[in-house]
């Protein structure tokens, strides 16, 4: 019953198992799978539908740079959603989506959807000095 008690080891031996056994955890979901994209990722393809679907009507939308910004750097009286910068020398026009005051506003993915895709064509009249319902005829329609 007097056993030596073997010396520990001076660096800890790598670990080929968890605890219990099993193996060692994978990913919650597959890629594929719309759990694994952040609301960021989700924000940002609802702007790049939105884009895409307008640019098939107005061509010359190719050379304006769309953004998704968490929020707008300076606050007014009241927060806006979006905005539309002019191109200048050097600098290609852009329209910037802010991406929280919208989700604050919305419910639901289908609202989220419609909203940014209201804030794109607007900030597109703007940009191009129409009105939004010449941008997109069914504007205000949803």
């Amino acid at each position: 019953m007097d056993r030596p008690v073997p010396p520990h080891p001076s660096e800890p031996r790598p670990r080929r198992r968890d605890r219990h056994g099993r193996g060692m955890r994978g990913p919650v979901a597959p890629p594929q799978v719309p759990l694994s994209v952040s609301r960021a990722e989700s924000f940002r393809d609802l702007v790049q539908d939105s884009v895409e679907r307008l640019e098939r009507r107005w061509p010359q939308l190719t050379d304006v740079d769309f953004l998704v910004l968490e929020v707008p750097g300076s606050l007014d009286e009241t927060v806006p959603l979006g905005r539309a910068v002019s191109a200048t020398k050097g600098q290609p026009a852009q329209i910037v989506v802010y991406r929280r005051p919208v989700e604050i506003r919305t419910k639901n993915r289908d609202e989220r959807a419609l909203l940014v895709h209201e804030v794109v064509v607007e900030q597109v009249a703007e940009l191009l000095g129409l009105a939004p319902e010449s941008v997109d005829p069914r504007y205000g329609q949803d």
